[in-house]
């Protein structure tokens, strides 16, 4: 989908001060009025946004009236002057806005000799009937034909008009809210790679060259109704203070404070926009300034379009931003999770992991290990926690060998297991060496033929390009070759979890094409109403999965994360199809699927937001118990993001706090432990024996 014309005209939005209207109507026959209106910086209520004129008598009075969330439209002014007793309260039309600043509203005024309407985005909102009000005879002959002029009311107010049109009324305006939609400009938020999260800020690593990384998002151009836009266009980024929204300074012989990456050579951002290509530009980032370098501020990345400097609607901006250097002193953990029951796929010992994998040395204290340059998670040292160091489907034999290596055979008698993990202190690649044995075989056995470019352009870039770098191989390369691709990626990435996404890719490919072309019959794009059911019938048969089907509930947010409404486009179906994929995929395992069944209790909520989840756990007088928790799918990720499918639990901790945390559940259900035919606990007791879990909470939902 898109619009056709590659540029935006100078005169597609006119600023609200600009904008003037003149036209001869004919008030007998009826017109129609519309507009779309962006307005903006109001702090003073009510504000006249419009203002009606007639040339032959220079009367005016107001027309269309903003009063905090209350949209007024008034009617002609010559129904005020010709209809004797009709004060001005019992005219306006009015409607109800929700945030009526800084989003597009269609706003359309139809005229009749018998009625005025009032339309908001397509919908009649008010209507008022001029035959039981007005006395045609107060209204002398040759009236009705005049002109009217409409300009802007207040001239301190700032805000857009576009796509202004005065039409015969046999036209129908809902047909013009849909004909011509302004853009807006917008953050992909699904496409943000090597960022960390953390209580809606982004915490990013930045400060001298050694020790800065890239960060890389997308930013798309869309019409209001989600659909991308094709057109000529260059993004620019550049680093605000959030506080403020003023610009960064670059100090004398310093460099820029935002840096784009092109080819290994950083630019300053300025210099280097993005160009949009069908509706999406891609940006790979750094930030040489420190927030500790400037009073401990707070920064934030606006992208503009250069040409269309001070359109809000084609601006974005980012959550603010806390830069800060990789040597920063770590957070000290305060929970100690204990060693809980699983079975260890070697030595037979048990323990289970819900965190990241690591083979890191045993230490005295709880600590936040050393990142590497590839990975964003923070991960916890050992205290009175063990931790599996093996995470491949191939475990069982390589960790056999690198314990007799290290230690003998068996000499370790516990096995290390995983512990909880914050889920905002990543958004990003998690951390493993558990691929190294597996990728060092793969390499020695020459036994793959994707190049070692291709590798580390896939271990280097972010979620778009390891997207398109995943659909070429896998429509190139057989599935032997596909694996161990996976194996070189995760082990030198030092995420072992890319090898799930990326062994996924073909047949999450070939099927989401299938249920795509099934969907739309090769229309460009198809009723949302009419997908659900196709769409709930392929996750129940990637799911395996019978016996519990898709809530109304669970279709609004597929439909929030492929950013549709009424209406999907196939880049829609994609966006909803990468995160659903990797979900049905997780349920497809029988252990995983018999929570998902379970309906009393409902230990596996359906698809809910963090923010969900989190009210959820508020009581009337505040938070629940400690050790109430809710398992859910994080929404932020995405196939191929390496924690696409995971499960999070959101919990009351001992400390009253709401905790967000990712669990790691590869090695609790490997293939070794079904070779040894060990009984494993259920992962339901497995959690309620976590100190910090206690019980299964409620979902609710508030409207």
């Amino acid at each position: 989908m898109g619009e056709n014309n590659p540029i935006i005209g100078d005169k597609d939005y006119i600023l609200l001060k600009d904008f003037k209207v003149e036209t001869e109507v004919d008030e007998e026959k009826g017109f129609v009025l519309c507009f779309w209106l962006y307005i903006f910086g109001s702090n003073a209520f009510p504000v006249t946004i419009l203002k009606q004129v007639y040339a032959e008598d220079n009367s005016s009075s107001p027309l269309l009236v903003l009063n905090e969330k209350t949209l007024m439209l008034l009617p002609l002014t010559c129904l005020h002057n010709e209809a004797p007793g009709l004060g001005n309260t019992d005219l306006p039309m009015t409607a109800e806005i929700e945030q009526a600043q800084n989003k597009w509203i269609h706003v359309g005024y139809e005229v009749s000799s018998d009625f005025v309407r009032l339309y908001i985005n397509g919908e009649i909102a008010g209507e008022l009937q001029l035959s039981s009000l007005l006395n045609r005879d107060f209204i002398p002959n040759g009236s009705r034909k005049r002109t009217l002029i409409v300009t802007n009311g207040d001239s301190n107010l700032q805000g857009f008009i576009h796509d202004a049109k005065v039409l015969p009324s046999m036209l129908r305006i809902k047909d013009q809210y849909v004909k011509d939609p302004p853009l807006r400009l917008s953050i992909d938020k699904s496409s943000i790679s090597d960022v960390e999260e953390d209580n809606g800020f982004w915490n990013i690593v930045g400060g001298k060259a050694s020790c800065r990384r890239i960060f890389s998002l997308d930013v798309v151009l869309l019409n209001i109704f989600g659909q991308p836009v094709n057109k000529e266009l260059e993004v620019v980024a550049s680093l605000l203070y959030a506080h403020n929204r003023l610009p960064v300074e670059k100090s004398n012989n310093e460099e820029p404070p935002l840096l784009a990456s092109c080819d290994g050579i950083e630019f300053a951002s300025s210099d280097r926009p993005s160009k949009l290509s069908k509706g999406r530009a891609s940006f790979k980032l750094k930030i040489s300034k420190l927030s500790s370098k400037c009073d401990n501020r707070q920064f934030c990345i606006k992208f503009g379009i250069s040409r269309f400097e001070g359109y809000r609607f084609l601006e974005d901006f980012s959550p603010s931003i806390r830069c800060i250097s990789r040597n920063r002193t770590p957070r000290t953990s305060t929970i100690i999770w204990k060693k809980i029951s699983a079975v260890h796929p070697v030595n037979g010992s048990q323990s289970f992991g819900l965190d990241d994998i690591s083979c890191e040395p045993k230490h005295n204290t709880v600590h936040e290990a050393k990142l590497n340059p590839t990975s964003k998670r923070i991960r916890l040292g050992e205290a009175k926690i063990s931790k599996i160091d093996q995470h491949s489907e191939e475990h069982n034999s390589i960790i056999s060998k690198h314990n007799q290596v290290e230690n003998g055979f068996g000499s370790r008698s516990e096995a290390r297991s995983k512990n909880f993990e914050e889920l905002n202190t990543f958004l990003s690649d998690s951390e493993s060496t558990g691929a190294h044995d597996s990728a060092i075989k793969s390499v020695s056995s020459g036994g793959h033929s994707v190049s070692d470019v291709t590798i580390f352009r896939y271990c280097l870039g972010g979620l778009t390009d390891r997207s398109l770098l995943l659909k070429e191989i896998s429509t190139t390369f057989s599935d032997e070759v596909i694996s161990g691709f996976a194996d070189q990626v995760s082990f030198y990435s030092g995420c072992s979890h890319h090898r799930h996404q990326i062994k996924m890719a073909k047949r999450l490919i070939d099927e989401g094409t299938i249920a795509w072309n099934s969907i739309s019959q090769n229309n460009l794009q198809v009723q949302w109403d009419s997908a659900v059911f196709e769409i709930e019938e392929q996750f129940m048969k990637i799911a395996c999965c019978t016996t519990r089907s898709l809530s109304q509930q669970d279709f609004e947010l597929l439909r929030k994360i492929a950013g549709c409404q009424d209406y999907m486009t196939q880049e829609n179906f994609e966006k909803m199809w990468c995160w659903l994929y990797p979900v049905a995929f997780t349920l497809s395992s029988d252990r995983i699927k018999a929570m998902w069944n379970s309906t009393s209790p409902k230990w596996i909520e359906g698809f809910i937001t963090k923010e969900e989840a989190e009210l959820s756990l508020q009581g009337p007088s505040g938070l629940q118990e400690p050790g109430t928790f809710i398992l859910r799918f994080p929404t932020s990720r995405s196939w191929p993001h390496p924690d696409a499918g995971s499960l999070v639990v959101t919990y009351v901790g001992s400390d009253y706090a709401l905790h967000n945390r990712l669990l790691s559940l590869d090695n609790v259900y490997s293939s070794g432990v079904w070779e040894m035919n060990v009984k494993v606990k259920p992962l339901q007791d497995m959690l309620l024996e976590e100190p910090e879990l206690s019980r299964l909470g409620r979902m609710i939902r508030r409207h």
